[in-house]
């Protein structure tokens, strides 16, 4: 059936009266319906508080039920965008000095397709990149660093323009580099090499892009996944074949990438901080247990061993 407009009222008729939805306070509804809308709350975060033999809610859920677990998602998103902005903001400067290291702080090193990985496999995605890095340089952008630099020295270093480019950017400058600039990169971290890192940054992107653009975290997976890294085997993770059951592309891949990507102090108070989103949100819910929402996020029962254990 076409979906049809309907008032913020017939929209509570319709969650009251069709769908059996406890709705205690309706000015509560009413306001949150507005802030939120229809769509974005109740559309995006139904599904776990649906009876599954029925259309309708299961009978101990009320409204303020997925009010509580929306904003519990609305925290992830901000707390794991604070963190996946700390990557992001380590790989530009690693990738800056060690590329400008190798090819100079001109402009035209970057916008040279030989000083990538030019293979047949790599030609359109490098000349694609270069592309995108030409146009900071050709003319006004919205950053005044960059227009300052073009505009009186004539040319803009990497370590200036690599600051206006997205996590996506990045993802690519990095997979497209030459290896040697991969490898150095990669001593800076523990337990992980080259490739591996260029697979995580892929995931890392589209968890990233979810976060910025206010999607559902908690239950999101990727098509994409993170390779098998020492800590999936340390954890005892569930593996009944070739593939784990978790921590490949859910929420736990980008913790278990966190872990590996993130200096260890910035990652012991990013799980410190994830455990006060996790226990506030516990508390105002008691339509879930903590299991319950771990299990939705792909986390196993033993997550917080992750700090227990070395990383190679």
């Amino acid at each position: 059936m076409e979906k049809v407009f309907l008032s913020y009222e017939q929209q509570l008729k319709k969650l009251q009266e069709d769908k059996k939805l406890n709705i205690p306070d309706r000015h509560y509804a009413h306001e949150m319906l507005r802030r939120y809308s229809y769509y974005s709350l109740i559309s995006g975060y139904k599904e776990q508080f649906k009876n599954p033999d029925t259309t309708n809610y299961r009978e101990d859920v009320c409204f303020e039920d997925i009010v509580a677990l929306y904003e519990f998602d609305e925290n992830l998103r901000g707390l794991f965008l604070k963190y996946l902005q700390k990557i992001e903001r380590q790989m530009k400067s690693y990738i800056s000095y060690y590329f400008c290291e190798k090819y100079g702080e001109r402009q035209e090193a970057y916008l040279t397709s030989s000083n990538y990985n030019y293979s047949n496999k790599n030609k359109r995605d490098v000349d694609r990149l270069i592309k995108i890095l030409n146009r900071y340089t050709e003319g006004n952008t919205d950053y005044h660093y960059i227009n300052h630099a073009s505009e009186k020295y004539g040319n803009v270093p990497l370590w200036v323009l690599i600051n206006a480019l997205t996590f996506g950017n990045i993802s690519k400058f990095y997979a497209l580099s030459q290896y040697d600039i991969q490898a150095k990169m990669a001593k800076n971290y523990e337990g992980i090499n080259e490739s591996q890192i260029a697979k995580v940054l892929i995931v890392l992107t589209a968890f990233r892009n979810v976060c910025a653009h206010g999607e559902r975290l908690y239950c999101y997976h990727t098509k994409q996944a993170i390779p098998n890294l020492v800590l999936h085997k340390k954890l005892n993770l569930p593996k009944p074949g070739q593939e784990y059951l978790c921590g490949k592309h859910d929420l736990f891949a980008v913790v278990l990438s966190m872990r590996y990507l993130l200096p260890n102090d910035w990652f012991l108070m990013f799980k410190e901080e994830f455990i006060k989103v996790l226990t506030h949100y516990i508390k105002k819910t008691t339509c879930f247990t903590e299991q319950d929402v771990l299990q939705f996020m792909g986390f196993p029962e033993n997550w917080k061993d992750i700090t227990r254990y070395r990383k190679i």
